[in-house]
């Protein structure tokens, strides 16, 4: 959890010094600029609150089996601890190698469903995949009927929209191979 808070932080900080600088430069095309509130667009689009409980929903499963394979790993701990001394060397190890088994097979839970690219991450893209197109048709046909050049989205500062002709790659790519 705190990696992808970590990554989402910098995704964040990188996309606010992206507006910063796309600010500074003035384009000579026409064209307006705007842009959108996606806090805004999340709280007040019913579909993401139905997607946001579904996911809380989910998460809070996965969570309860997390909490209850902790419990297990915590009971057979505090029984070697407080009783290790009453078993046989072969029943203290038999319970041992449960226990590394059982921590094993937590962490590879925990892994497999928070940790990035993990289950959670697929499940929340799923949940809000189609919505996110229908925000990008919308800003589209918003943007080619009413002449926006490009739309920001104001809380990650990232461009929510752009103007195809102000993609300046295939310009790069030519300059680049000029370069070789």
């Amino acid at each position: 959890m705190q990696a992808l808070k970590k990554c989402l932080w910098i995704f964040l900080v990188g996309g606010a010094l992206t507006l910063i600088w796309l600010a500074s430069i003035s384009y000579p095309q026409e064209g307006k600029f705007g842009y959108i509130d996606s806090m805004r667009l999340r709280a007040e689009f019913k579909e993401f609150e139905d997607a946001q409980a579904q996911f809380d929903k989910d998460v809070a499963k996965w969570e309860a089996q997390a909490d209850s394979m902790k419990k297990e790993i915590d009971s057979l701990q505090t029984d070697l601890d407080e009783k290790g001394l009453l078993y046989s060397e072969s029943s203290k190890k038999e319970k041992k190698q449960k226990l590394e088994s059982l921590k094993g097979a937590y962490q590879k839970f925990v892994n497999d469903i928070f940790a990035p690219g993990g289950k959670a991450e697929k499940r929340n893209g799923e949940l809000t995949k189609p919505i996110i197109d229908k925000i990008n048709q919308v800003l589209e046909k918003l943007a080619v009927e009413e002449n926006y050049a490009m739309i920001f989205d104001s809380v990650t500062g990232n461009i929510a929209y752009a103007n195809k002709a102000l993609d300046l790659t295939d310009r790069v790519l030519e300059e680049l191979q000029k370069l070789e």
